[in-house]
């Protein structure tokens, strides 16, 4: 009885450490990965269907005015300062398109931190974890909302643009693009490490 429980506690053990190692692991990329980006996330007022057809137009609009503004920048920390010292203008931006949707609600933009899911677009995708924001509320903020990176430009490059990628490590770049039909195990283990992480929260 005593082996067999030793054996039982060793194998406990050893199941542990491997999970803790591969949580630090997963820890460890999600952070990496998540220093390197900005993402954008565009709340609508409601879900009604002129609400929705403004959050997009306010979308091409900040994109408009920010995209050539980050172009040639090739660090994180550089692209904040520039949405930073521009939330004014971007709010501006935002307000002018809602005007010409006939939309008279307010807007409020900021660059924070915030919990993403896993989410796939074409030819990438991101693991779930915490991520810097320009973060637009319209209105209520009450809609569905619309997420993509602002740097590097993925949003508004093609994924099949070397360039668009310029801002990410190579481990980065490797880790969120597809490998055949699907992604790197390390993607996977990331994705699973931070739903456990959120549903433990």
């Amino acid at each position: 009885m005593n082996q067999n429980l030793k054996i039982w506690e060793i194998s406990l053990l050893i199941a542990l450490c491997v999970t803790l190692c591969m949580g630090l692991y997963a820890k460890a990329e999600q952070s990496r990965l998540s220093g390197e980006l900005i993402r954008l996330h565009v709340i609508a007022n409601s879900d009604s269907e002129s609400d929705q057809s403004a959050k997009l137009n306010v979308r091409d609009s900040v994109l408009g005015v920010l995209t050539p503004m980050l172009e040639g920048v090739s660090s994180v920390e550089e692209a904040e300062m520039i949405i930073q010292s521009m939330t004014p203008q971007l709010c501006k931006a935002a307000k002018t398109s809602l005007l010409r949707d006939g939309k008279y609600y307010s807007v409020m933009a900021e660059l924070c931190t915030e919990t993403y899911p896993t989410r796939s677009y074409e030819g990438f995708a991101l693991p779930a974890g915490d991520y810097v924001s320009l973060k637009i509320i319209l209105g209520e903020g009450k809609g569905h909302n619309w997420w993509c990176v602002v740097f590097p430009p993925l949003c508004m490059a093609s994924v099949e643009d070397e360039d668009a990628f310029s801002g990410l490590s190579a481990e980065s770049e490797k880790l969120i693009r597809y490998e055949g039909n699907g992604y790197r195990v390390k993607f996977r283990i990331i994705e699973l490490y931070e739903e456990l992480e959120q549903a433990l929260r």
